[in-house]
């Protein structure tokens, strides 16, 4: 049996490759849109891809169910009662599919979506018991999937199916198992996933906090409550991942644009996305462009700040860097990209259009500022979970969340400095604060870390 998880860097997403090389057949589990990974691997190991499996409607990444049926003729398979309105191989419970020496017997396993499934994995050149399960996103290595994203009027029903999932329907099967699921660290499609891509039932009974309550109620309360926020995009990419994802073009085009069609465009309402580093971005930048640098979490947060239905234009450093960007966003469903600036920010400068700056304080600068007393409006864009452990002191707690969906109540004439864990999401919300008319907003450098690690009080 040929086995490979393959690792999408930032969204957090693990797909799949099942195979057998002496039946010269492969089948690919949760693909991600840019497919060339399992062509590749088609190629190499002489595998034809006949079939490719979605454990669910996935609501974090654009599948590439479509790109591989419209390369290799794959037949795509989803459950049964799968609500997606494109035309699909039903696969039912307890169904079997053989692939040479592999065996997939599929368990349906909702909770995470009402119509989920996990696969059982067999290597008949081993013995005739699974070895290993995927478990989409129904459990992950430390965690488990979120139940609240198919909506509030199914959650208490989304919570139950969970329960029955992992407390009974998993119970039956041995510690041994080996768990792989559909995401790891990084992913929002759980709370507190561990960065190891794989663990096995055993390991996660004893381990994982979700398998840990002794009774259902204590399960249903902490099911209920504190969820990691839901980004712009999630509503799009299950409405194109139901309806089946267009395809990518086949021979992209370089679309750089002079400033002159670039401020076009920009007038005509496209977006700006700036993805230069903090330093560069806060020297200068085009007025009303948003920072969201390249990190591995770059998708997540562009699926936090952006209208995934949105015109948009990238300011980048170089023709692969817009490359590396399109990749990204095609992952998450963002295809209205027109194009980038040609010769960068300087380009822009040099043309004599109007750019702005956003200041950077160091910890220093702030610490001088609390000690002369001056006036300064400090928020602290991190998480709860992050600002339990400490804060500096006389800030306010706006998570950068709430300041995305206008749940802050800030002066637009207030020095305001903003500071997260390393300053990237500092730099996320202060672009977004001056986009909307805040022109006196700076960002710490360093964040929190440069502020605790100088030394300086902090605040419990």
């Amino acid at each position: 049996m040929y086995f490979k998880q393959i690792t999408t860097p930032g969204l957090g997403c693990f797909s799949y490759v099942i195979g057998c090389p002496a039946a010269r057949e492969m089948v690919v589990v949760d693909p991600k849109r840019d497919v060339q990974d399992y062509l590749d691997i088609s190629r190499e190991e002489g595998m034809k891809i006949t079939h490719v499996i979605d454990t669910h409607v996935h609501a974090d990444h654009v599948s590439g169910t479509h790109e591989l049926k419209s390369l290799t003729g794959c037949d795509i398979m989803v459950y049964e009662t799968s609500p997606v309105s494109y035309d699909f191989t039903p696969l039912k419970e307890g169904q079997k599919l053989v692939v040479g020496n592999a065996g997939l017997e599929v368990l349906h396993t909702p909770g995470h979506t009402p119509d989920a499934l996990s696969l059982l994995v067999t290597d008949f050149t081993r013995g005739d018991e699974p070895w290993m399960i995927l478990t989409g996103d129904v459990l992950f290595v430390g965690d488990i999937g979120r139940p609240d994203l198919v909506g509030d009027a199914k959650l208490d029903e989304q919570i139950d199916n969970l329960y029955n999932t992992l407390y009974i329907k998993f119970q039956k099967y041995p510690d041994s198992l080996e768990v792989f699921p559909a995401h790891g660290a990084g992913s929002l499609c759980g709370r507190g996933m561990s960065s190891k891509p794989s663990s096995t039932l055993g390991f996660e009974r004893r381990h994982n906090p979700m398998l840990g309550f002794d009774s259902y109620e204590s399960f249903h309360l902490a099911m209920s409550q504190n969820f990691p926020a839901r980004p712009k995009s999630f509503t799009h990419i299950i409405s194109t991942n139901a309806g089946g994802a267009p395809l990518l073009e086949r021979c992209p085009l370089d679309r750089a644009m002079e400033p002159a069609r670039f401020e076009e465009r920009m007038l005509d309402g496209a977006a700006v996305i700036d993805v230069r580093d903090a330093a560069a971005f806060a020297g200068y930048h085009i007025p009303g462009s948003i920072n969201i640098g390249f990190e591995p979490s770059l998708a997540n947060w562009v699926g936090m700040v952006v209208d995934p239905k949105a015109d948009l234009l990238l300011v980048v450093e170089s023709k692969e860097d817009y490359d590396r960007m399109c990749i990204e966003l095609h992952r998450i469903g963002y295809d209205n990209i027109f194009g980038y600036l040609t010769g960068g920010i300087q380009s822009w400068v040099y043309s004599g259009r109007p750019v702005e700056k956003l200041s950077i304080d160091s910890a220093q600068d702030l610490q001088n500022c609390q000690a002369e007393n001056k006036p300064v409006s400090l928020i602290d864009v991190r998480t709860p979970g992050e600002t339990a452990g400490g804060v500096i002191p006389g800030a306010v707690k706006f998570p950068l969340a709430d300041i995305l969906d206008g749940k802050f109540d800030l002066s637009e004439d207030d020095h305001h400095i903003l500071y997260c864990a390393s300053g990237y999401r500092s730099n996320i919300a202060a672009s977004y604060l001056q986009r909307h008319g805040f022109w006196n907003v700076r960002a710490l450098a360093g964040g929190f870390l440069a502020w605790s690690r100088a030394g300086y009080e902090v605040e419990k």
